[in-house]
């Protein structure tokens, strides 16, 4: 006899699902950047504090975010393998594309900062959702926040936003305090979007 009450058996994700995520879920995010350059804002994560610091430092993002990411991707390597490993750098480079290729076909010409900041942080944590989902990340904390979600029960927003206040602290030194406040926002929206809706027991997919 079939029970309708029982809960259904995880179903792992196909190949195809798992590209049409990272397609998806990096072009989200690339829209949320659109929003944050839009309005003079900026985010949290490895990405701001290598913002922050080259500001203090004189030295050049891209340098900075190099240096700071490989720590997490010998971890991702370590604790998750190396198919998260991989599908993560696929990740990065589909949002590079993305970011390169979006401002050549779409611009925002008005916004408030404030709908802006909330507008960047909503389709951000959604398409960081969708790459949870998919067994990727965008490198930096996001795979520390996956791993202990995955592993100690410990939800990856909540790992991400503690992560965000301190990027935001420092970076109150170097930037305009409206824009902190602004940014923050965005990365709250973010953060507690991914707390709500990335669970092991709601989301049982594979």
């Amino acid at each position: 006899m079939v029970s309708f009450i029982e809960s259904p058996s995880p179903e792992k994700h196909s190949p195809f699902d798992d590209i049409q995520g990272l397609v998806v879920g990096t072009l989200l995010v690339a829209l949320s950047v659109q929003f944050l350059q839009a309005v003079d804002l900026f985010t949290g994560q490895i990405a701001g504090l290598s913002l922050v610091a080259a500001k203090a430092t004189g030295l050049t993002f891209g340098a900075l975010f190099f240096v700071l990411n490989l720590p997490f991707y010998v971890i991702a390597y370590l604790r998750m393998g190396w198919f998260f490993t991989l599908k993560t750098f696929a990740a990065v480079g589909l949002l590079t594309l993305w970011t390169f290729l979006l401002p050549q076909v779409f611009q925002i010409a008005t916004v408030h900062p404030l709908v802006g900041a909330v507008l960047a942080g909503v389709t951000a944590g959604a398409g960081l959702i969708v790459l949870f989902r998919h067994g990727a990340t965008l490198g930096g904390i996001g795979i520390v926040a996956v791993w202990l979600q995955d592993t100690k029960g410990i939800k990856a927003g909540w790992v991400q936003l503690s992560f965000d206040v301190f990027v935001f602290g420092l970076a109150v030194s170097f930037f305009d305090l409206n824009a902190v406040m602004f940014s923050l926002i965005g990365a709250a929206v973010t953060n507690i979007m991914i707390a709500t809706n990335h669970r092991r027991d709601r989301y049982i997919a594979r």
